[in-house]
This record gives structure tokens, sequence and C-alpha cells, in this order.
């Protein structure tokens, strides 16, 4: 084939070929400088969804949504801090992968002691609601996750109405043998925290005469305690205490 000159292209089409250059060079370089943004938190596909998309292997897919999660808060050049997370979503994301695998305690240990950490009492709260939700559904099981909730309310929170809420729970659900004898005195004792003097008794007594606790230590420690209050109460000011 005849080969023409470069001369012959037409000025139009250098212009071209130098404008894409240009831009394509132009495009690289605010690649390079324009800061990274972070994204945000989709919405989790549904549990059926997820389960189908597991191909027969609903625990798998569970892991790879929690370290999805785990991944999500470090991007590409950003470090995406905790409260910066929509945490409905999240707790979403939590849901859907305990619900392809209910055994394990993964999520409800991310929720209770990383999630609920978070230094804003909204999105904590978001993340106490969940692990309730979820304990009642398994309260032999998942019981650890609902005491570290109970001393999330009390101690971050400083929310001794929520704490005590929460221990409440602990104390009716959580019956079986395997769960020590004091997450069920936890509600005594934030009763006590509370003033409500009368009302720990009550707790106190009930457990005991429950036959629940049988251990010779822990029913001489709830005897004492018993005393205690009953000291706390006699120097109370008269009409302080009061049963909820």
């Amino acid at each position: 084939m005849e080969q023409r000159p470069l001369s012959s292209v037409p000025r139009s089409l250098w212009l071209a070929l130098v404008l894409a250059l240009l831009l394509q060079l132009g495009w690289q370089l605010a690649q390079r400088t324009a800061p990274p943004q972070a994204r945000l938190l989709p919405p989790p596909p549904s549990a059926a969804m997820a389960r189908l998309a597991s191909l027969g292997e609903p625990l798998a897919m569970s892991k790879a949504m929690l370290l999805y999660l785990q991944s999500f808060e470090d991007q590409d050049g950003v470090s995406l801090p905790w409260r910066a997370l929509d945490y409905d979503h999240l707790a979403l994301w939590l849901d859907t992968a305990q619900t392809l695998d209910p055994r394990s305690r993964y999520a409800l240990v991310a929720a209770s002691e990383i999630y609920a950490g978070v230094a804003d009492p909204v999105r904590a709260r978001r993340m106490l609601a969940f692990v309730s939700a979820s304990f009642a559904l398994d309260p032999a099981r998942r019981w650890p996750a609902m005491a570290q909730a109970a001393l999330v309310a009390k101690h971050q929170l400083h929310d001794l109405p929520l704490a005590l809420s929460l221990a409440r729970q602990l104390r009716l659900q959580a019956t079986g043998k395997e769960v020590p004898a004091w997450v069920r005195q936890m509600e005594a004792f934030i009763l006590e925290d509370m003033d409500q003097f009368d009302s720990a008794q009550i707790v106190l007594g009930g457990l005991i005469a429950s036959g629940q606790i049988t251990d010779p230590h822990e029913l001489a420690f709830m005897a004492r305690k018993l005393d205690e209050i009953a000291a706390k109460k006699k120097h109370a000011i008269p009409g302080n205490t009061h049963l909820q």
C-alpha cells in the first residue's frame, strides 16, 4: 500500500489526537492528586439472596460477609472511623451473617465489644438493640454478648435504666446451668446502684429461693450481699427506695 506523508493528515485530526492525549494525561493527574473518597456502607443482600449466592456454603458466606465489614473500615487511602458507618446498615449486615451461621458468636462479639465501643451514644445504642434482639432468639448460647451489652450500657453510656433492662432480660431468659451466677445477679447489683434496695433484695432472694444457684460459695456471697443491701437500706433517706 502507498504510504502518505504525515503532512497529508488533516489538521483537525491532529488536533483531535492532541486533545485526546491531553485529556488522558489530565485524567491520570487528577486521579493521582484527588483526595481518596470513602465509600458508604451499602445495605446487605437479604439472607435468602446471600444463602442462594453461597452455593450451599452458608457458613463460608457468613464469614465472608464479616470479613467484608472488617475490610470496609480500611479503604484505599482512607481509614474510615466506626462513627462514619451507617449503623442501621451495619446491624443488617451482622444480622444477615448471623442468620447464615446462627451458631457462630462472632457477629455478636463484634457488635457488643467492637462496634458498641464507638464514641457515639446513638450508634452504640443501635448495637445494643441488635444484641438484645439476637439474644432473645438463643439465650443459652448468646448470653455472653448480652452481659457485655449490659456492661456497656452501665459503664460507657452511664444509662442505668437501659443496663437494668438488659440485665433483667438476662435473669429471666438465660436460665441454663452453664450461665454463671454473676450473670443472673447483674440485675440486683444495678438496682443497688440505683438505690432501689427493695427491688435488689427481691431479685437476690428470688434467685436463692429458685434453686438456680447451688454453689455454696455463691450462696454465701449472696447472703452477705443481702446483709449489705439491708444496711444501706436502713441508712437510706425514707421514701428514696421503690420497686420498679
